[in-house]
């Protein structure tokens, strides 16, 4: 497994390599962290000598915002491959500590980047697969027949159950989103990447993260996930540029961290301050190396791709 993995490895530095893409580093830990509700970041402390003593750490989730902002000076495309820290995430398909590679390209949209993560990961697969790609939208109408982006949280609680979805007759969530999360992993995920890659695209733009908006009926987010054999293996959007949306969205997710009892996290206000200088239009994606790596050696659990899993660390 260990040269398995470094295997993956080079072939991904040899894929960006030919491709004109930049290997980059940035650090592991910031003043700032990610404002989403749904992510639980690790902290630290800084204790040496200066005004900084005693400040907290973010530990990142993704090395998205100190990108970006190279990205804002002129970086042109840009790769990582890093460690990634998240808690309270641990599982068959979850460490609380991954690998991922993150990368971005300028003068991409969402589409464009779908096609080059097609190519890699059939670059470095055993064999290649077909590729497909899937409306968010219509997989709901075909596989539950409800319209994802006009269906109420009640609607969506009803299909739940009539799905047949374990406890869903007493579960108490949030809101629309959380409904079709749950629909999503329990009825729609297990259907995907079967023999092929399937990404799915254009979701809700409630759902829209760090994402664009294209507005429409229904209004869209500009990103993908990317599902192999039912697992989700990538994330990417067509990259939100504007600073004060960026700020907007950054503050609602304060704002429901504080409903749901949670800490708030201080805002990236460097990453804010580059997208008011000016970034240019691009689309970037996550990609989990571990899960990657459980596909291309036909393993069912994460931990059989680390060495040390958290148990064993």
């Amino acid at each position: 497994m260990l040269r398995a993995r470094a295997g993956l490895l080079a072939d991904i530095r040899t894929f960006f390599r030919q491709a004109g893409v930049l290997e980059i580093e940035t650090p592991v830990c910031s003043r700032f962290g990610v404002t989403d509700p749904s992510i639980e970041s690790f902290t630290t402390r800084y204790t040496g000598p200066g005004a900084a003593r005693g400040e907290t750490l973010y530990l990142h989730t993704s090395p998205e915002f100190p990108m970006k902002r190279l990205l804002a000076a002129g970086s042109g495309p840009i790769y990582q491959i890093c460690k990634v820290f998240r808690g309270g995430e641990l599982g068959t398909r979850h460490n609380p500590e991954f690998t991922l590679l993150e990368w971005y390209r300028p003068g991409f949209d969402h589409f464009g980047l779908m096609d080059e993560v097609a190519s890699l990961v059939n670059d470095v697969l055993p064999s290649s697969l077909p590729v497909e790609h899937v409306n968010y939208g219509e997989a709901f109408q075909h596989y539950l027949g409800i319209d994802p982006h006009a269906a109420s949280a009640e609607s969506l609680r009803q299909c739940a159950i009539d799905a047949g979805i374990s406890d869903a007759e007493t579960l108490s969530l949030d809101n629309a989103d959380a409904w079709l999360d749950l629909l999503l992993t329990q009825r729609i995920e297990p259907h995907l990447g079967r023999e092929r890659l399937s990404f799915l695209f254009d979701y809700p733009a409630s759902q829209a993260a760090l994402a664009k908006v294209r507005q429409g009926t229904p209004a869209v987010a500009e990103r993908f996930e990317l599902y192999l054999e039912g697992i989700e293996i990538a994330n990417g959007f067509h990259e939100l540029t504007d600073a004060q949306e960026q700020q907007r969205r950054f503050e609602q997710e304060n704002a429901t961290r504080e409903e749901r009892g949670l800490p708030t996290v201080p805002m990236d206000r460097n990453l804010l301050s580059s997208l008011a200088s000016g970034m240019s239009e691009c689309a970037g994606v996550a990609l989990g190396i571990d899960r990657l790596l459980m596909r291309v050696t036909g393993v069912p659990s994460i931990e059989e791709v680390l060495a040390f899993p958290y148990l064993r660390a």
